[in-house]
């Protein structure tokens, strides 16, 4: 991994990938959005054998890696088994949002959420976090081990235990 070149700690793709694959081990087909060069999607692909695939309109992928050039939408869910947000940018509503339909681990970075007003790393958090209730769902807070500030991810869990059938939560 050391011959690419990432902002942020390098470390933070197989921190987040083992994470994953701990808290969601059934999950086969998941969404990497915003995912840039796609290094999870890579890892979770070549370590863990998982069907992942980087949705981003920028298609910068690394070679071998798949990918889609376009802007995400929460309706693509439909299709993944988990959807997965490191640092979304512009696709943060769209990546929460999903969470009514298949679980979501989001690692909200900038405030793209609220146009109206600035918002911190923790009240950005809280903001999604009563969203999410608001419909529902479930939501749990987990610190990463990687160098933060940009560590803490937020697990979305859909409201309705049918919409968690495809992947084990607990």
């Amino acid at each position: 991994m050391s011959r690419h070149r990432f902002h942020g700690d390098p470390a933070r793709f197989d921190v987040v990938a083992r994470f994953l694959i701990h808290r969601f081990p059934a999950a086969r087909y998941v969404a990497d959005v915003a995912g840039g060069q796609g290094m999870l999607t890579r890892i979770l692909r070549k370590k863990f054998g998982v069907e992942a695939e980087v949705i981003d309109p920028r298609g910068w992928t690394l070679k071998g890696v798949p990918g889609r050039a376009e802007n995400y939408d929460a309706a693509m869910a439909d299709y993944y088994d988990l959807v997965v947000g490191l640092h979304p940018d512009e696709a943060l509503d769209a990546v929460v949002r999903s969470a009514d339909r298949s679980p979501v681990v989001v690692v909200p970075c900038c405030n793209f959420w609220s146009r109206e007003e600035k918002l911190g790393r923790d009240e950005l958090a809280d903001r999604i976090a009563a969203f999410h209730a608001s419909r529902g769902g479930t939501v749990e807070r987990v610190i990463l081990d990687f160098a933060g500030p940009k560590n803490r991810a937020l697990v979305l869990i859909p409201a309705t235990s049918a919409d968690c059938r495809r992947v084990p939560v607990g």
